[in-house]
């Protein structure tokens, strides 16, 4: 992978404000704020959404941005652990002093490779998922009472990264939730700014930029295990979210 492709895909900023750019809106956020020695508060930005406002009272922290993709490219079980790390609460507050050290360690790992003249994708890729897992398993030791609808968009999003190959219908995942289809989009809207609809067709863009990039997969087949009806159907829906076609986007990949 070329310099400038994984610079699509992972950030880190040392300095974070109000107008720092993030990668895309596809992309997630953790911003690292540190106290002492045995406290740090992890803010987490979900897809589709922003950092609350307390996050930007500081910026004595460590900004880690990355696409959504580099989860994508693991199994479903990793996938769905990282969506549930980052849609279960909006931060997370470590305050044991061995913990503290261990998210400072890796942090420091990841810098020093994202800023180091040898620069390595699968290891910045492989750092992460380690951090990640130990945020993972240090959030599952919080027990902290959830929203109803954080809770909702977190079944939601499982749901869909299971089904949502052969499941399209918003009216499938609000039965499966037990709400009707208004109140599932009404609490998406409220948490992430988009429909069911919406948030699905991310995710099969998602999935069909992954599949041109790392199979010979045809346009035809893209189109059939995306639940597409026709070739031209699935090339007009990926050419208005990309801006170009399955093929020009493939041949850009390659080039």
């Amino acid at each position: 992978m070329n310099l400038n492709t994984w610079k699509t895909k992972i950030k880190i900023d040392l300095n974070f404000e109000t107008k720092t750019v993030l990668l895309s809106g596809n992309s997630m956020g953790i911003y690292f704020e540190f106290y002492s020695v045995n406290n740090i508060i992890v803010h987490f930005k979900p897809l589709n959404e922003l950092f609350k406002n307390s996050v930007y009272t500081s910026n004595s922290g460590v900004l880690l941005n990355f696409e959504r993709d580099l989860i994508d490219e693991d199994d479903v079980e990793y996938a769905l652990d990282v969506m549930s790390l980052f849609n279960k609460y909006p931060q997370l507050n470590i305050r044991s002093e061995k913990e503290v050290a261990q998210v400072k360690k890796l942090i420091e790992m990841l810098k020093d490779e994202y800023f180091g003249e040898n620069v390595s994708y699968i290891m910045l890729k492989t750092l992460l998922k380690v951090l990640l897992l130990h945020l993972i398993r240090f959030q599952n030791n919080e027990l902290l009472p959830q929203d109803i609808h954080q809770k909702r968009v977190f079944q939601f999003l499982e749901l869909m990264e299971i089904n949502f190959l052969n499941e399209t219908n918003a009216e499938y995942y609000a039965n499966q939730l037990g709400i009707s289809t208004k109140r599932l989009n009404q609490v998406l809207q409220e948490k992430l700014n988009l429909t069911a609809k919406q948030v699905i067709q991310q995710r099969q863009i998602t999935e069909a930029k992954r599949k041109l990039i790392r199979s010979e997969i045809t346009t035809k087949e893209l189109a059939f295990d995306l639940g597409f009806e026709s070739i031209s159907s699935f090339s007009r829906f990926f050419k208005k979210n990309v801006g170009v076609s399955p093929t020009a986007f493939k041949a850009q990949q390659k080039s």
